[in-house]
């Protein structure tokens, strides 16, 4: 069809993305193996290399805002994985939650990203391509 669009990815944003999926491994295997120097290495390449990922992205909304949710959810997780390595994710912040619980913070973000996306942007611009 004529008016269907084509997304494409250049080889070397590809290669990145690569690697940034192997970091992002590295940095959850170093979690469950309790390899602490490692997994705190390897939030750095994982957030920035997601980071850049949505910068490049940044002209196509539907990538853009998934990207996001992606450095979010990294975040998140890179926090949290912080706070059980440094024993703190279980002390109290305020009542009931400890703060591990402040991952929620980051997660939280991410999913308003894609409500957002999903019930306000897509709609409204349903007939376009997503292009900013």
């Amino acid at each position: 069809m004529a008016s269907d669009h084509v997304y494409r990815i250049p080889v070397r944003f590809r290669k990145m993305e690569n690697l940034h999926i192997v970091f992002w491994l590295v940095k959850d295997i170093s979690w469950c193996m309790v390899w602490k120097p490692l997994g705190i290495a390897m939030i750095f390449p994982t957030l920035i290399i997601s980071i850049i990922i949505a910068w490049r992205t940044r002209q196509i909304m539907s990538e853009l805002t998934h990207n996001l949710a992606i450095s979010f959810w990294i975040t998140a997780n890179a926090y949290w994985m912080v706070s059980e390595f440094l024993s703190f994710d279980q002390e109290p912040v305020f009542g009931m939650f400890t703060f591990k619980h402040l991952a929620l913070i980051p997660f939280a973000l991410g999913i308003l990203m894609l409500i957002y996306y999903y019930l306000w942007f897509k709609p409204i611009h349903k007939d376009t391509d997503g292009t900013l």
